[in-house]
């Protein structure tokens, strides 16, 4: 059983992640994750000066608020400062990490309080994490119901805005012409994006929701050419990345979150080479194609 909750717990977190991660591999926002998991310290710190406590539920709230400020200042930097995306999330997140280290060693370098409250937690301890009703009934696992409430809420979003994001994410000039607020949906996507990062963050640690974010909707990326092709392949590449990492975890008794960023990188490894879109075989076999029809014209 414990098998079942990690596998799900996995597949879950993949999923949403994954499934955010299309958006922000067109857009040219891949490494959004990373910078969110350092970018929230000064919100964690903040929820403890305000509360007094160290409670889950508090340094997450700081940590999301933090998160949803990351994106949106990327952003700024982006779209008004003329910067890179890159350069934008890399001035972001080590100017607000930075931040967050003055703010722990000048006013709470007493308190046991940084990232590893909140952020690097361990998929192998899903089962034993249980939720506990005031009656005592045993619900299961807590993140289990946390990945699945977040599953559930980028669903809505990409189902009942499914249009806007798209238009928003391949063409925002004529998103704007056509009357859909780019700018609204731009938050939306990286409130959402914020919101399961940090949700994700204590269940699985933050390197497996980066390579989450990433590597799935990067695979499918290189198998399809059509959209909502490339969100369906993300969701069996996830389950894929899931089992198949569990699988590996267990076989070599290593760590689970590390077989499994370890699955997603040969998967898309085997797309890179093999992918019949974007595969270097397929890449190549096109240019031949050309070369010939080329030679022959002439």
């Amino acid at each position: 059983m414990e098998a079942f909750w990690i596998i799900l717990t996995g597949t879950l977190v993949a999923t949403s992640c994954g499934l955010l991660g299309n958006y922000l591999i067109l857009r040219r926002m891949a490494m959004m994750g990373d910078a969110i998991s350092h970018a929230v310290l000064p919100g964690i710190v903040l929820a403890f000066f305000l509360t007094g406590t160290r409670d889950t539920i508090a340094m997450l709230i700081g940590a999301g608020l933090l998160g949803v400020l990351t994106t949106f200042i990327i952003d700024f930097l982006h779209k008004r400062g003329k910067l890179q995306a890159d350069a934008s999330i890399g001035v972001t997140f080590t100017s607000l990490f930075a931040i967050g280290i003055i703010l722990i060693s000048a006013f709470a370098g007493q308190v046991d309080l940084d990232q590893d409250c909140v952020l690097y937690g361990e998929i192998a301890y899903v089962p034993i994490d249980l939720w506990i009703s005031n009656g005592g009934t045993i619900l299961g696992p807590r993140a289990i119901w946390i990945s699945g409430g977040v599953l559930i809420l980028v669903l809505l979003l990409i189902s009942l805005g499914y249009k806007e994001l798209y238009l928003t994410t391949f063409d925002p000039s004529y998103a704007g012409v056509v009357g859909i607020s780019v700018g609204l949906w731009q938050a939306l996507l990286m409130g959402a994006v914020s919101m399961t990062t940090v949700a994700s963050f204590e269940s699985v640690g933050a390197i497996l929701v980066v390579a989450f974010l990433i590597a799935p909707p990067a695979t499918a990326y290189l198998l399809t050419t059509r959209f909502r092709t490339m969100l369906w392949l993300t969701v069996g590449i996830a389950f894929l990345t899931s089992t198949g990492g569990y699988v590996l975890a267990v076989a070599i008794d290593g760590s689970i979150a590390g077989a499994m960023a370890t699955i997603a990188g040969i998967l898309f490894a085997i797309a890179f080479v093999f992918g019949p879109e974007g595969g270097l075989m397929s890449r190549r076999k096109k240019q031949a194609t050309l070369e010939e029809s080329t030679v022959s014209a002439a």
